[in-house]
C-alpha cells in the first residue's frame, strides 16, 4: 500500500458544501498546505471530489524524509534521535519507510500534525485551471508529484 501527498493550489470562489467538507475534512484550509493520505478507495473518493483544486500523487521515501526533516510543524528540525527516542522506528528513513508501506502514520511521531506548510514552487505552477494532462497542474500527477514538492521545499538539498 503506497501513500499520497496532496496539495492544495486554488481557493475557488463558490466552494459547494461538499468541496469544502472534504477539504475541512483533509486538512487542507490554505493555499499550499500538504498533507499524506493512504491509498485507500475512501480517500480517493475524497480526492476525486476536489480534484479541480488539489493535486496529488504517490510521494516517495527521500522527499518524505525530506518534508519531515525541514517542514514539520514543530518549531525545531526533526532529527533521527527524537524518532528513535519517541517511536519504536530506528530513524526518520526507516520510519518513512513503514509510512509508505502503512504500518505507520505520521501522527505516530509525538508532536507532529499531518498537515505541512510549503513554500510556492519555484517557477510557479504551470496552470492552476488545467488538469495535469494537459499542461495544468491539477489533479493525479503519479510520481511527478516529487518534483512539485522539491520546487516547493525552502531547502538546497531538493533543488532540480
Amino acid at each position: 500500500m503506497m501513500v499520497f501527498a496532496v496539495i492544495r493550489i486554488r481557493s475557488p470562489r463558490n466552494k459547494s458544501k461538499k468541496m469544502e467538507n472534504t477539504l475541512n475534512s483533509l486538512r487542507l484550509n490554505k493555499v499550499n498546505h500538504c498533507t499524506i493520505l493512504p491509498q485507500d478507495d475512501k480517500h480517493i473518493g475524497m480526492l476525486k471530489n476536489i480534484k479541480d483544486i488539489i493535486t496529488w500523487g504517490e510521494i516517495e521515501n527521500d522527499t518524505l524524509v525530506s518534508l519531515l526533516k525541514n517542514n514539520s510543524s514543530m518549531n525545531e528540525e526533526i532529527t533521527d534521535e527524537y524518532v528513535s527516542e519517541n517511536t519504536e522506528y530506528d530513524n526518520i528513513e526507516e520510519f518513512t519507510e513503514n509510512v509508505i508501506n502503512g504500518d505507520a502514520e505520521i501522527t505516530d511521531i509525538p508532536d507532529i500534525a499531518n498537515l505541512f506548510r510549503l513554500h510556492p514552487p519555484r517557477g510557479g505552477f504551470r496552470s492552476v485551471k488545467k488538469p495535469y494532462g494537459t499542461g495544468g497542474s491539477l489533479g493525479y500527477r503519479g510520481k511527478k508529484i516529487n518534483n512539485l514538492l522539491g520546487k516547493m521545499f525552502n531547502n538546497k538539498e531538493m533543488k532540480e
